[in-house]
């Protein structure tokens, strides 16, 4: 008998030690492609293999349906499209290794009410190793099962919120470097036509300098506003060119010939932030881990029915000892979920905050964008005047040199105007998570 309960006992262990080397060649396999930078492949994977609680996932939970009915405010075939494309198609996409790992666990939570069925070998005071495969089928268990069916569904909804929030940061950032190559590029034109204008000016005061018509300070003035343009230039386009590196860095191919600039049709009531999302899916799960712990705390009724030697079966009543403590013990638990509907409100506060700061600063950088437009044209009216007023002999070129520095710094404030409006009013898509379709993600 003892040495029938030892061969069991031996092949157990073995076929415990098969599994665990089985586990740890798939994991090492798992690192090595990791590592060879190949994720085309695993992301595509991560898609063909659905498990078979989604579709009930899916149709139950309104925070999945929610997310999964956004639509992007990007317009389509717009430059912005075609950025987002390339920086997600390179993403890493970490987020939906998680959202992976929590549909498994909501899968195996979804069957915790069936029987567990697990062997239970021992050893007697005789020295006799008795073996026996133990079947035990929870009867009362207070809710907790319940519980961890919801908080597996619950961490489910998490996982995805976190899965659009990173993508649509990922959009936000790719689209931020695109906007400041753009701005780098545009501010760099803008100093450039600025350039030619005072060299063009230069040229005439160099040569009344010649000609003793005009002083040497004056010519110095100018070649002193020459080296601050250059320097502008070459400001802009370092800007331009470190933001289009860092793009393509983040891009599954070079972006350096995309172009093109439009507005977001956007406001803040184009959906629901994403934090308060969060917040919500993060409740249902706090809530789900009150009630796990409520039920920990209070005993249970179990049946079990042992097969093997010594075979028998019967019903057993335990769980946590009742004290005095336990009535506030359990209190406790209950306020854990009040805390986190407390939660809610306030993410949806902070939420409201940040989109209705958000709207004020869109409107007020547009409509600033849109001052620094009109101020330039009067500048550039304001310019035609004294040129024309210099050819006739009737202004000085330095007067004519003011005023076009005057034109150009109005260029150079609208530029900066307009992009920041841009930047703005991604910013208030990102917050609530319109920069990528939902059933994309």
């Amino acid at each position: 008998m003892r040495q029938g309960g030892i061969k069991v006992a031996a092949i157990c262990v073995a076929a415990s030690l098969q599994a665990g080397c089985m586990g740890s060649g798939g994991d090492g396999a798992f690192v090595s492609r990791a590592n060879t930078g190949v994720s085309t492949s695993g992301q595509a994977a991560l898609r063909q293999t659905p498990t078979k609680n989604d579709e009930t996932l899916n149709s139950e939970s309104a925070v999945i349906q929610g997310l999964l009915s956004r639509t992007s405010v990007l317009p389509s075939g717009s430059a912005y499209e075609q950025v987002t494309t390339a920086v997600l198609a390179a993403n890493a996409r970490a987020a939906e290794t998680e959202l992976r790992a929590a549909r498994l666990r909501a899968e195996a939570a979804s069957k915790n009410w069936l029987p567990t069925i697990g062997p239970n070998i021992s050893l007697n005071s005789l020295g006799d190793i008795v073996s026996q495969i133990v079947v035990e089928q929870v009867i009362f268990d207070n809710g907790r099962k319940k519980g961890e069916r919801a908080f597996a569904k619950a961490d489910v909804e998490v996982a995805a919120v976190a899965l659009a929030e990173d993508t649509n940061d990922r959009v936000a950032t790719g689209l931020g470097l695109y906007l400041s190559a753009a701005e780098g590029r545009e501010s760099a034109y803008v100093h450039r036509a600025t350039l030619r204008e005072m060299e063009h000016f230069e040229y005439i005061m160099s040569e009344r300098v010649r000609g003793g018509v005009s002083d040497m300070s004056d010519l110095n003035v100018i070649r002193q506003k020459l080296s601050e343009i250059r320097a502008s230039i070459a400001a802009s386009e370092e800007a331009a060119a470190t933001a289009l590196a860092e793009l393509n860095a983040m891009s599954i191919s070079p972006q350096n010939d995309v172009r093109g600039l439009k507005p977001l049709n956007i406001s803040a009531s184009a959906a629901e932030p994403l934090a308060v999302i969060r917040a919500e899916a993060q409740k249902e799960r706090d809530i789900a881990q009150a009630r796990i712990d409520r039920a920990n705390q209070l005993p249970g009724v179990n049946a079990e029915a042992a097969v093997g030697e010594n075979s028998g079966g019967g019903i057993t009543f335990g769980g946590a000892a009742l004290g005095l403590g336990t009535n506030a013990r359990l209190k406790s638990i209950e306020a854990a979920g009040e805390a986190a509907g407390r939660r809610v409100a306030q993410a949806n506060e902070d939420a409201n905050r940040t989109l209705r700061k958000l709207e004020g600063q869109v409107a007020a950088k547009a409509r600033q964008a849109q001052e620094a437009h009109e101020l330039t044209g009067q500048a550039k009216e304001n310019l035609d005047l004294f040129t024309a007023q210099y050819e006739a002999g009737r202004r000085p070129v330095m007067d004519v040199v003011g005023v076009y520095e005057t034109f150009a710094d109005r260029q150079t404030a609208e530029t900066s105007l307009k992009f920041e409006a841009l930047r703005l009013q991604i910013e208030l898509a990102r917050v609530q998570g319109v920069l990528a379709d939902g059933d994309q993600i």
